[in-house]
């Protein structure tokens, strides 16, 4: 169990400590990406309006009540430092410019129309930081005709190529919504290589992912097949019963409701074992090669497994594929991963007391560094919780000044 505000890792440190990092994010991609940094030791500042009770969030309108727990919000922005600051004053913008000066990487989502406006574009940045490492999270990519359009991941997805065929045929397209994880990941990993790089060679650069570009990865292996071999059949769905293969890839409904997912692309291998437990004839001649099974008595055997498989319930077949080795297992739903012991000992979820939430999880670290892991630091920060301090700590204000500030509402 961790105590929210304390480190998780004992006094180790992180692989990015040294490093500052200026966040002027609006969207949840953008915003984990850069909590990443600092679930790796960066110190990441939140520069975000001084507007008390204003979406923190651009782009999840709708997925949390009102008053409520902020889940996403606070996961997004975990490891975080919050200075609330008014850009459209002339001594608020003045403020960022002097933290660009300080900072090693500027990460933002933000349109280059609004950032230039605010000084705040990648020339702009170089002009009072040379190498700076200038991040930026784009709907469509940096280039072509509609790279300025807003950054959501619904847009970017349906241009992927990837909705139509997730249903079964006849069913409406379906969003997936991994969209804008695999492009903080981007972000945040071009964050890194462009930091390395500086630190090589002293050169700062650009930095761009976009979410067309984390769509079209998390559908690299059906876009990839497309562009090597083409055809009709990468762009519709599939039903499951016209799997090539009856014994990979393929999915079979349980007694209880729940589906089970076989993994044998090799059937010669496993062949013998699947029917055994599924009380099928290892023998039978219609079964007895490869072709066979995946080609001319393809869908027989699809019918026979389906059969077998609905006379037991999904833990039944589990403890059978879990005590013959065999590679398939259980389709689960959420609850699974929440109670899962191997989760929490890798630390892919957290178990926190919170003093205001009391007990709660949150999703941890998909990353494992042995010698310098991530580690959870703080929780997200409530809004302008650290403005006095950012501004004493890293530019030297004094609390005189900085009350001045906050008279004026440049801070708060």
């Amino acid at each position: 169990m961790t105590t929210v505000g304390t480190r998780s890792t004992g006094n180790r440190h992180g692989a990015l400590e040294d490093v500052l990092v200026l966040d002027l994010t609006a969207t949840f991609f953008g915003s984990v990406a850069a909590a990443l940094l600092g679930d790796f030791g960066a110190d990441v500042l939140k520069i975000e309006p001084p507007l008390p009770g204003a979406r923190r969030f651009e782009d999840l309108d709708g997925e949390h009540e009102p008053g409520s727990w902020n889940s996403l919000f606070d996961f997004a922005n975990r490891n975080k430092r919050s200075l609330a600051l008014d850009l459209d004053d002339e001594r608020g913008n003045a403020v960022a410019r002097e933290l660009v000066a300080r900072a090693d990487c500027v990460i933002t989502d933000h349109s280059p129309d609004w950032l230039s406006g605010y000084g705040l574009d990648y020339d702009g940045c170089c002009a009072v930081k040379p190498d700076i490492v200038y991040v930026r999270g784009s709907s469509l990519g940096p280039k072509g005709p509609d790279s300025e359009l807003p950054p959501f991941d619904e847009i970017a997805a349906a241009r992927t190529g990837m909705m139509p065929i997730l249903p079964q045929p006849g069913q409406p397209p379906v969003f997936p919504g991994h969209g804008r994880m695999y492009t903080a990941v981007m972000l945040a990993f071009g964050a890194a290589a462009a930091l390395y790089h500086r630190r090589e060679t002293g050169q700062g650069q650009q930095v761009d992912a976009s979410l067309l570009a984390g769509n079209m990865y998390g559908a690299s292996l059906d876009l990839q097949a497309f562009l090597a071999i083409g055809g009709e059949r990468f762009l519709h769905p599939v039903s499951r019963l016209d799997a090539g293969n009856p014994m990979s890839g393929t999915q079979y409904p349980t007694s209880d409701g729940l589906w089970i997912t076989l993994t044998m692309p090799e059937t010669d291998r496993w062949w013998p074992v699947l029917a055994e437990v599924t009380g099928l004839d290892p023998a039978d001649s219609r079964f007895e090669s490869h072709d066979k099974r995946c080609d001319e008595n393809r869908l027989v055997l699809m019918d026979l497994l389906d059969q077998a498989f609905r006379k037991q319930p999904a833990s039944h077949w589990r403890a059978i594929f879990n005590d013959r080795q065999m590679s398939a297992d259980v389709i689960e739903d959420f609850g699974y991963p929440a109670t899962d012991g191997m989760a929490r000992d890798n630390r892919y979820i957290l178990d926190l007391e919170d003093p205001s939430l009391g007990h709660t999880s949150m999703l941890g670290f998909p990353i494992h560094l042995s010698a310098s892991p991530a580690f959870l630091r703080r929780t997200a920060p409530r809004l302008g919780q650290h403005s006095a301090e950012i501004l004493n700590e890293m530019l030297g204000y004094t609390p005189v000044r900085i009350g001045e500030l906050v008279q004026a509402r440049v801070i708060v």
